[in-house]
């Protein structure tokens, strides 16, 4: 469990450094623009947000108080899944316990 909870951590930490990156070096206007314009670009950017859904489903099927899966799932459409990989590091040990029993 110790080493997959790192191993999230460290995607969440790297896509954190990558999104760096891009912004320090990259145009987010250009690539913007492509995104909405080309074809595969929305197909990205649907993938991307179908995946938010979906862990937001999660969560707010594994939180057991409301206001809590709301405070996880409200900033993912923003902070995307660096927010996930926060909230299956904390989630992990609950979560696997409640998906083997």
């Amino acid at each position: 469990m110790l080493i997959l909870r790192l191993l999230v951590a460290l995607g969440g930490l790297a896509l954190g450094a990558l999104i760096w990156i891009a912004v320090s070096q990259g145009d987010f206007g250009a690539a913007g623009g492509w995104l909405v314009s080309d074809p595969w670009g929305q197909v990205t950017l649907l993938d991307l947000y179908l995946g938010f859904f979906f862990t937001a489903v999660v969560i707010a099927l594994f939180e057991r108080r409301w206001w809590r899966a709301a405070i996880w799932i409200a900033p993912l459409p923003v902070l995307g899944n660096i927010w996930a990989a926060v909230w299956f590091v904390f989630a992990m040990p609950g979560l696997a316990r409640r998906l083997r029993a």
